[in-house]
Parts: structure tokens; sequence; C-alpha cells
């Protein structure tokens, strides 16, 4: 997964934790705009989460955050 995305994620899952806590779930969905405008870093994004890790659709913040930064 490409060193931008990976820091998008990990800025979406920090600041969802700060508002909501640490119970907080995202999908993949969470790390972008509400319409397509990036389709290659959307695929990619969802290759890692389905695919390579083959999570559901929402998981917990601190579990994606956890993995991101095991993947560095």
């Amino acid at each position: 997964m490409d060193l931008t995305l990976r820091q998008k994620i990990i800025t979406v899952c920090d600041q969802k934790i700060a508002a909501k806590g640490e119970g907080v779930g995202v999908s993949f969905y969470a790390f972008f705009a509400n319409k397509n405008d990036d389709p290659v870093l959307l695929m990619q994004a969802a290759r890692w989460w389905i695919e390579t890790h083959q999570l559901n659709h929402f998981e917990k913040a601190v579990k994606i955050k956890k993995l991101v930064k095991s993947e560095f």
C-alpha cells in the first residue's frame, strides 16, 4: 500500500478515535470523499482490506491503525 494512503488511514483513524472513542468502527470508505475521485487509490485500499486481510465491512479503528502501522 502506498505511503500516502497509509498516512491518511492513520490520520482518519486517529480522528475517529478522538471523536468517538476506541470502540469506533470504520470501513475502507472512511478514507475517501463521498465521490469516486481517486479510483486507483480506492481499489488499493479495497484490495488491502478485503483480499490481503479479509476484514469485515466495519472494523475497529484501533485495529486498522495497528495493522497499517505494522506494515511500515
